[in-house]
């Protein structure tokens, strides 16, 4: 029999109040092994993105999904979140017998799949996605930080801190704000 295809499934960007939430899937090829797999938030920025390199080539399938900040004003975090999840899995040029998903939440597919909390430190396909997703997030930060340096994207990654609050209560949202995040709101109504 041969081996099942697992894809370990993971996002990024739940809590900062700009941008897209991005969801990664990764189907790690047993016999090509990456070392040093770990949850992303715990690696450095520079291990990350030479992980970020190694999961792409080595990997039997990887994709990237995404909500946008408008889809996720729309439908709520925890929904865009899952969105994004399966739309990461539908990515995938191979697909997986089953889904190793972070978390408590299954996503809305026709495959066997399983939840697993803090998963992104437990299963190494897992801790695969989480990495290739918050690489892929935090470039888009850098991004965004070019365009809008007063913000200090690049910085906070879109997070809720001080400067961050203190950029937007100056200078107002962004189109890529998330509006219905309380302190976005409350600036927008504040400046109303």
């Amino acid at each position: 029999m041969s081996q099942r295809l697992v894809a370990g499934v993971d996002e990024v960007g739940r809590g900062p109040l700009v941008g897209a939430v991005v969801a990664a899937a990764v189907i790690l090829d047993p016999e090509n092994w990456i070392e040093g797999l770990a949850d992303s938030k715990k690696l450095s920025e520079k291990k990350r993105n030479l992980l970020d390199v190694e999961i792409r080539e080595k990997a039997l399938s990887w994709s990237l999904g995404r909500a946008e900040s408008d889809e996720i004003d729309e439908i709520n975090i925890l929904q865009a979140s899952l969105l994004a999840m399966k739309r990461a899995v539908e990515g995938l040029s191979i697909t997986p017998d089953h889904l190793k998903i972070d978390g408590n939440k299954e996503i809305h597919m026709q495959i066997s799949m399983e939840t697993i909390i803090k998963g992104d430190s437990k299963v190494a396909a897992i801790s695969a996605a989480s990495i290739i997703a918050k690489v892929a997030r935090d470039k888009e930060m850098l991004e965004l930080d070019a365009q809008y340096p007063e913000y200090g994207f690049a910085g906070h990654k879109g997070y809720p801190t001080k400067a961050h609050k203190e950029a937007l209560i100056k200078y107002g949202a962004i189109p890529q704000h998330r509006v219905s995040f309380k302190p976005v709101r409350e600036v927008i109504e504040s400046n109303k």
